[in-house]
């Protein structure tokens, strides 16, 4: 072309559908005098323009510097190889999709987004037409993940599919300076989707649904509630009685409910959210968050949220949450439209039949979930934020892999707080939390989710990776989906540190510390305190917690007071003898005793009695020593009951002693439980003891962490597994680690728990592969 014009193929990869990238261009080309055109092609953006070259430079930076909000930029090429150039004063225009067969690297779906301001405006201007509208959205905001059933991302790839623009909105959608141009899931009281009333048989539709089911929580009532990717149930969080109910009928008797309110203001009335938990509450992904509560809020604390000191809080994420939050001016329970254990209910029918019996109406609406997305949860320690369970406006943005996937992989996960991953090229995707697998239900959630991972992505796994333990069900269903040649078994801890590693595209050898529940070791038996050097290919144990009996096996699990006495009659021999008879009397003495003689003999006979190196069983068998959980209803639950005894108290460690074991590290906790049974007797209060014990345990960390560097670890330490979800014992570690000159590393928008464990197989996998 002459002097004064080029022409320009840019070529954009990363978030790049379904966040307003289209509309962004058109404006930048047009507000810089460049003609051309835009599109969708497969998972990324094309871009075909020319002008002046200096317009064509400012475009250019402009693409990355002044991208919309939810869009992620990751890479830009251009060159100027144009197939079409753009005729002189033809003006920038949206063009159709396109399909393209290369895809070195996931397409990358986008998340759904809560409400933005501007909507939000709208949806309260009784002017405006979408005046209390439910399903009101732009380009900024709105249904993403759960509508999208196939890219290139276009209207007719969605669930939006069946409900036709009407006049007004495809005149939003065809104009290049609303916000609603080209935004997808687009939608008006006139084309959209509409709300529909069931109970008792009466029935509704539009705004007479949404007040019916207003008067029913306002009643006391339990509501199941049709959001972005499943259902909920809603009651008034202010009516204990209401809460109550909804526990017995969703057999949930402890763990605690998210709490969803209005706005910020809201928040602070009933909870102390620091400024980092505050900007997680207003941000787009709208998690809960786990923040501490506010005098206001303990009324309602023991049905709410009980044991815990902390209460999970969120921000409405659809017209519809705002329009109730707004009418019934109160906190609401919001939680998991499921029974206890069982995948969120996706579909109108499902939900009818598995939750007759829970809710007592079902206010839905006539527009389908593509794919089953639970809220995400999340809390900050010291500025930084944790995510717990990652799934509705998190997943499934793309994760980094270090060493990249030449073969694509599927990663199968754990069994526990389950997640599925697909990686190729650079990036790995790991799907929403699809709780615990446990039977069918679950089963077909996961291979529904890992269908749709494959379908939208446009990953085709060659490969599986897998935990090592035979009965977990995704380890099953690696083996009857892959030939064992395709198959790559990752251990559960190592995996563990390779998603906090990955996380923060680690490249060489580091040192991790992996404390959770149970995962099987590479030696036939039960791990949970580990410390490994390890990189993403293999790992070494050098460091371990000592061994005790679950007695009745993984069952154990739930009862606290057996794993007590677990360690009480069988604790491995390392020394130091475990605590009396007579000092366990003041455990023992308040317990049934046929179970004490039934644990005792089954230990002593090694019946159903699996010994497990556990951090995470420590911890129960601590609580239960102080009387705060024998028997429990949800995983985590006396470890959780435990840091809230502890308060912010600082105290002194107990005894602790590290002894050599075939060449490991190890921590003997006779000690421990010695001194704490000993002074619990001699009238020390639980408080007390409970902040001691962190202590002990962070003392114990950095121990172990310092003989592995003496040794000659690397002084990059990477936390993970579900232990390190408690804020105390995480501080403290953190707070050691770093005062003896290591860096210490943990996981943030990958989960520290079993909901990471599929990201790190996937890490492993793609190092293994790549060595061949």
């Amino acid at each position: 072309m002459d002097g004064d014009r080029e022409a320009r193929r840019f070529e954009v990869y990363g978030t790049v559908q379904g966040v307003g990238f289209r509309p962004f261009v058109q404006r930048l080309a047009s507000g810089l005098d460049l003609d051309g055109w835009v599109r969708n092609v497969d998972g990324h953006v094309v871009i075909d323009t020319a002008g002046a070259p200096h317009s064509l430079r400012r475009f250019a930076a402009a693409l990355r510097a002044q991208a919309p909000p939810l869009s992620t930029v990751r890479r830009i090429r251009s060159s100027a190889d144009v197939p079409e150039h753009p005729a002189v004063g033809a003006g920038f225009t949206v063009r159709a999709s396109a399909a393209a067969d290369a895809r070195p690297t996931p397409r990358e779906i986008p998340p759904d987004a809560a409400t933005c301001d501007a909507c939000l405006a709208e949806l309260f201007d009784p002017a405006d037409r979408r005046y209390r509208y439910p399903f009101i959205n732009c380009t900024d905001c709105g249904p993403r993940a759960t509508v999208i059933t196939g890219l290139p991302y276009d209207r007719p790839r969605t669930t939006m599919l069946s409900f036709p623009l009407c006049p007004a909105c495809a005149a939003e959608y065809r104009d290049p300076s609303d916000r609603r141009f080209h935004a997808e899931p687009l939608a008006c009281p006139v084309c959209g989707p509409r709300l529909s009333w069931n109970a008792g048989g009466r029935s509704a539709t539009g705004p007479a649904a949404l007040r019916s089911a207003e008067e029913l929580i306002a009643q006391g009532g339990i509501v199941a509630v049709k959001g972005l990717g499943g259902y909920q149930l809603v009651c008034d969080a202010r009516q204990p009685a209401a809460v109550l109910l909804l526990r017995r009928r969703k057999h949930r008797p402890h763990k605690p409910f998210a709490v969803m309110v209005a706005d910020l203001a809201a928040a602070h009335r009933i909870a102390r959210p620091t400024r980092t938990e505050s900007r997680l509450l207003t941000s787009p992904a709208r998690p809960v968050v786990l923040v501490a509560d506010g005098p206001s809020g303990r009324a309602s604390a023991g049905a709410v949220h009980p044991g815990t000191g902390r209460i999970g809080l969120f921000l409405p994420t659809t017209g519809l949450h705002h329009l109730l939050l707004r009418d019934l001016d109160r906190p609401l329970v919001v939680t998991s439209g499921n029974a206890a254990d069982e995948p969120i209910a996706v579909t109108d029918a499902d939900a009818r039949e598995r939750l007759a019996e829970v809710a007592d109406g079902f206010l839905a609406h006539d527009r389908p979930i593509a794919a089953r997305y639970d809220d995400s949860v999340t809390q900050a320690v010291r500025g930084r934020v944790l995510t717990i369970r990652r799934a509705r406006g998190y997943a499934p943005a793309p994760l980094p892999l270090p060493v990249p996937a030449r073969t694509p992989v599927v990663a199968a996960g754990a069994q526990s707080k389950h997640t599925v991953t697909v990686a190729c090229g650079d990036r790995a995707v790991t799907g929403p939390h699809t709780g615990d697998l446990s039977d069918a239900r679950t089963m077909e959630a996961f291979e529904r989710c890992y269908a749709d991972l494959v379908a939208l992505t446009g990953v085709a796994p060659q490969a599986v990776a897998h935990d090592l333990h035979p009965g977990y069900l995704s380890t099953q269903w690696a083996a009857a989906h892959f030939a064992p040649e395709r198959r790559v078994a990752v251990q559960h801890h190592h995996a563990h540190i390779a998603a906090c590693a990955a996380e923060h595209r680690l490249r060489g050898p580091f040192l991790g510390i992996a404390y959770d529940g149970l995962g099987f070791g590479d030696d036939g038996t039960l791990w949970g305190g580990e410390v490994l050097v390890a990189d993403y290919t293999g790992y070494r144990r050098i460091g371990r917690f000592a061994t005790a009996p679950l007695p009745g096996g993984e069952a154990a699990v739930r009862h606290p007071a057996r794993m007590a006495l677990g360690y009480l009659y069988g604790l491995e021999p390392l020394g130091v003898p475990p605590p009396s008879p007579e000092l366990a009397r003041t455990f023992t003495g308040r317990v049934d005793p046929h179970a004490v003689t039934t644990v005792r003999t089954m230990v002593r006979r090694r019946l159903n009695c699996p010994r497990a190196s556990s951090a995470g069983r420590l911890f129960d068998t601590a609580a239960a020593l102080l009387g705060l959980a024998d028997d429990i209803s949800y995983e985590g639950q006396a470890a959780v009951a435990l840091e809230n005894a502890a308060g912010a108290a600082r105290r002194a460690a107990l005894p602790w002693r590290l002894v050599r074991a075939d060449g490991l590290w190890v921590y003997d906790p006779a000690p421990t439980l010695t001194a704490l049974l000993g002074r619990l007797r001699d009238g020390t209060p639980v408080p007390w003891l409970a902040a001691a014990f962190h202590t002990t345990i962070a003392e114990v960390t950095a121990a172990l962490a310092e003989r592995a560097v003496t040794a000659g670890a690397p002084r990059t330490v990477c936390l993970a597994g579900g232990c390190f979800v408690n804020r105390r014992l995480l501080t403290d570690v953190s707070r050691l680690l770093r005062a003896r000159g290591m860096r210490v590393l943990v996981g943030s928008a990958v989960p520290v728990g079993d909901g990471g464990i599929s990201y790190g197989q996937a890490a492993v996998a793609a190092a293994r592969l790549k060595r061949g």
